[in-house]
């Protein structure tokens, strides 16, 4: 069965940032890279809710369901938990309430507002290739892994 996963691009227009995240040196796969708040969705979850769930959990912020918008999807053929491929739903908003912070701590080593025009050379392949392209308006579809 393919993974269902939900991102969430923190976009403050305003002053052009980005809240990423520093995967820590137990986090499951990509340690001491940058990230997206991301995660997997669990058993009859709306993906919106997935998304509001799982940025809440790492970074405290809390977004609305009806503020997120498709910015682009990623089909991966093989990931680390999911043996039978992933796809991730990556959404961007521009409304949120609270500051960012590093919720969990186990496994993630720093969250932060970044500059877009700083971001980390360090970043997950996929998650830097999706937020990249929600940025400069790009295709909506990324393929992963597939030959």
């Amino acid at each position: 069965m393919t993974v269902l996963v939900a991102a969430v691009i923190v976009h403050d227009k305003a002053t052009d940032r980005v809240v990423l995240l520093q995967r820590g040196p137990r986090a499951k796969f990509g340690q001491g890279m940058w990230d997206l708040p991301l995660g997997k969705s669990e058993p009859g979850e709306p993906i919106t809710d997935t998304a509001v769930r799982e940025l809440y959990e790492e970074t405290g912020l809390t977004v609305k369901p009806e503020s997120l918008r498709v910015a682009h999807i990623v089909h991966g053929s093989l990931g680390v938990e999911a043996p039978n491929g992933y796809l991730t739903v990556v959404f961007a908003t521009h409304d949120w309430t609270g500051d960012p912070e590093n919720r969990e701590p186990d496994k993630h080593a720093e969250v932060r507002w970044t500059e877009v025009d700083a971001l980390p050379a360090e970043f997950v392949r996929t998650s830097a290739g999706a937020l990249r392209r929600y940025l400069d308006g790009g295709p909506l579809l990324s393929l992963a892994g597939w030959r």
